[in-house]
């Protein structure tokens, strides 16, 4: 009995059958191993990655690393077999030289891509200037970029064709408002006032990140005294802040008769 179970057995203990099988669970070990390793290292370093960037390149380097075992494991389980694998990497050679040459451009795009993740050019959101088309980002990939005009085109740009990017939203935006007031008024209480508005739009909207400041007067004009507000202000948020500010600078004149003027025609007849 224990000769049958024997003979039947002995066949599977066979280097053909076990050695495919440890090399396949090897590399699959090996896999996660690797894959643990890389994902602490990017941990480490979510100081100088966003969480972005360190997710794309903790993908592709994943990927890198899952294709390379397969390739080894598929090499070794054909040496198991008694098939020489001399010739076939000679081939897969060839081939990489061909296929490299028919997707040089994808490969540029590629790697463009990864250049502008690291470099932190632009991301997701950001307001961007490319060539003569400026828009909003709506995807960022390792081939093509997204973006999507004020007017709502979108356009689909190839990574290697990005060479100089206007990034409008890495820093804040300044909100300039100039803001007439006529020669009758007391100057020290418009002065006051505006103070007084910079003070309460500071506190009640979140879009002013910075300093907001009435610099005082800045010129005469032909019939008025001008004065200016400034405002650090997020991203391209700039001009919403103007209009928010010449809608309260309104308000706030009529309810202390303080006169904006217009230009005026005088008619002398003769």
């Amino acid at each position: 009995m224990l000769e049958q179970i024997q003979e039947f057995f002995t066949p599977f203990f066979k280097k053909e059958i076990l050695g495919p099988i440890f090399i396949v669970i090897g590399a699959f070990f090996l896999y996660q191993i690797l894959t643990k390793i890389t994902k602490r290292l990017f941990c480490v370093k979510k100081s100088i990655l966003d969480e972005r960037k360190s997710k794309t390149i903790l993908s592709v380097v994943n990927n890198i690393v899952k294709y390379l075992l397969i390739t080894v494991s598929i090499l070794m389980i054909l040496e198991v077999y008694g098939i020489s694998t001399s010739g076939i990497l000679t081939s897969l050679g060839v081939v990489g030289v061909v296929g490299g040459l028919a997707l040089q451009d994808t490969l540029k795009d590629i790697l463009s891509g990864m250049c502008i993740i690291l470099e932190n050019q632009y991301a997701v959101g950001d307001v961007v200037s490319i060539g003569d088309f400026k828009g909003e980002v709506l995807s960022l990939g390792l081939r093509t970029t997204r973006i999507k005009s004020y007017t709502g085109e979108i356009k689909i740009i190839a990574n290697r064709n990005i060479m100089e990017v206007i990034n409008h939203s890495l820093e804040m935006s300044l909100a300039i408002v100039n803001i007439p007031v006529s020669y009758n008024e007391d100057i020290d209480k418009v002065q006051q006032i505006l103070d007084e508005l910079c003070k309460r739009m500071k506190k009640e909207n979140s879009l002013i990140t910075g300093s907001i400041v009435c610099l005082g007067m800045t010129a005469f004009d032909n019939s008025s005294i001008n004065f200016r507000i400034t405002a650090e202000v997020k991203a391209m948020k700039h001009h919403e802040i103007e209009r928010l500010l010449l809608k309260e600078v309104k308000k706030l004149f009529d309810e202390q008769n303080i006169e904006i003027p217009y230009s005026q025609v005088v008619i002398h007849h003769a």
